[in-house]
């Protein structure tokens, strides 16, 4: 049985908006998943059901046996991690340490392992030489480390990331790419929604696309952002490369520059 699971979910807001509907998803431990689509696909409601933000009106939230219709955001906190896409909606101490240790130490872990963990997640994402500074004296970009470092304090089995990239440049992205690989070697289970395809190809093999409310591909990524039909229907774009490598009538389902050169390579070769 996958270690996360979304069984025939649907959830209508209060008002009677339906957000999304009949949504199956089986992710394993240990996976690392992107989640794409355009705004209003349903991807944020996907991911705030699984750690019990919100409560499906329909089916089922299954995380590590845990069913979130029996618990607690809290609760289910222990399980996975939800980092929100404005950090300033997460934000609220007035030192930075404050903010980190807050969620392992109502996890009621001791004060070393709080320390040990608050610690470790500052030095991961970049922000150990500044927890005495408020939050609000550090720009956008590191306000969103600081978050992510709430989260990894943590130490939640899942981590969910959403619009992780929105905000960041070129240094701040290098350093993204590094907490999560470094998140996926301890065995975290990595879940980003971003419309950074860039990123989303660097960092992930397995993409979801969501629109109309419903998960209508779950692939790796060679096979989403080579179908057409998937991109055209539903407005998504390919990596820049990959569009380059179209263009040049490129035999191959290209994501990256290394194969592009490989493949330009072999096309020159085969001429001589």
């Amino acid at each position: 049985m996958s270690y996360l699971t979304l069984d025939n979910i649907t959830f209508q807001y209060p008002n009677g908006f339906t957000a999304i509907e009949n949504v199956n998803l089986s992710i394993d431990e240990g996976e690392s998943i992107a989640i794409i689509g355009q705004n209003g696909a349903g991807k944020t409601t996907t991911v705030k059901l699984m750690n019990g933000l919100i409560k499906p009106t329909s089916g089922d939230v299954i995380i590590d046996g845990w069913n979130t219709k029996e618990y607690t955001t809290a609760q289910m906190s222990k399980k996975v991690g939800y980092v929100f896409q404005n950090p300033d909606e997460q934000i609220f101490h007035n030192n930075i340490y404050s903010e980190i240790e807050f969620g392992p130490k109502n996890l009621g872990l001791s004060p070393e392992q709080v320390e040990d963990n608050v610690l470790r997640a500052a030095k991961l994402v970049g922000v150990d030489d500044l927890l005495e500074e408020h939050p609000y004296n550090l720009p956008y970009s590191m306000r969103k480390f600081v978050t992510i470092a709430s989260v990894i304090a943590m130490d939640s089995s899942v981590i969910i990331l959403d619009e992780p990239t929105a905000g960041q440049d070129v240094t701040a992205l290098k350093r993204l790419t590094t907490v999560i690989d470094t998140l996926i070697a301890e065995g975290k289970t990595i879940i980003t929604i971003t419309h950074d395809m860039e990123f989303v190809v660097k960092n992930f093999n397995r993409v979801v696309v969501m629109a109309n409310k419903q998960k209508i591909a779950d692939d790796n990524k060679y096979n989403i952002f080579w179908d057409f039909d998937v991109l055209e229907k539903w407005m998504l774009k390919q990596p820049h490369i990959s569009r380059l490598s179209h263009r040049l009538d490129l035999d191959e389902n290209i994501l990256s520059i290394d194969e592009m050169v490989n493949c330009l390579k072999q096309h020159n070769a085969s001429k001589v």
